[in-house]
């Protein structure tokens, strides 16, 4: 009966882990919400996270180092685009979107250099987190026109002490538009620090600021 017991619990507790993770499967783009995976690389690692600040996986997730079975989108520079998870983001943390342009969004690894273009810290008083399962972001309006990965990152830090989790998913994009600015760049892996304080921040003791990690926000 202890045993039962035992394993009941165990079996809750694993559960519970698993349901309180979520994976980016969907983009919507010109106001159409693509199915699951369409316009947004599939991973390998089912709604598990990368915690490897060293590793290659960071930029697409692991398995989303191609997309040769994803559809590149179009859409006009200045526009929304949104990704939706399979459930709402569960673990409190910063959201951030990267863009790279790249010669083909299909065949890119992304081991091009990376631009930041927006970022979702909490707000204060209160240090509320935005836990939602849609995230938007507007294509910058300068952005040269071209293919490029559409790349968005929860950083999860609900676990003071623990190793910080990184959800990740990257969409394939044509841009359309007469933008032509260029933008200071970084590379990733890379881009995040250890010691950087948004990494390492305690969300349960005078937290009463936040600064998201990652380079500045890129705009036109």
């Amino acid at each position: 009966m202890k045993f039962v017991s035992t394993v009941a619990l165990a079996s809750a507790v694993f559960l519970e882990a698993v349901n309180g993770h979520y994976i980016f499967q969907k983009l919507t783009a010109n106001g159409v919400q693509g199915a699951a995976y369409q316009n947004v690389r599939q991973n390998t690692n089912n709604n598990s996270p990368v915690t490897d600040l060293a590793s290659a996986d960071l930029r697409c997730n692991v398995g989303g180092g191609s997309g040769a079975s994803t559809s590149t989108v179009s859409v006009a520079s200045g526009s929304s685009v949104s990704f939706t998870a399979d459930q709402a983001v569960y673990h409190q943390g910063p959201v951030s979107f990267y863009m790279t342009k790249v010669a083909s969004a299909s065949a890119a690894d992304g081991s091009s250099s990376w631009f930041k273009i927006k970022e979702i810290g909490p707000t204060f008083p209160g240090g509320t987190w935005d836990l939602s399962q849609t995230y938007s972001v507007t294509i910058p309006s300068c952005v040269a026109p071209g293919e490029y990965l559409l790349r968005i990152e929860q950083l999860a830090i609900h676990n003071p002490g623990g190793v910080p989790q990184f959800y990740i998913a990257c969409a394939q994009l044509k841009v359309t538009g007469s933008g032509s600015k260029t933008f200071s760049s970084v590379s990733i892996p890379g881009h995040v620090k250890s010691t950087d304080p948004g990494y390492t921040a305690n969300i349960y003791n005078n937290f009463n600021n936040y600064t998201v990690p990652g380079p500045a926000v890129s705009t036109c």
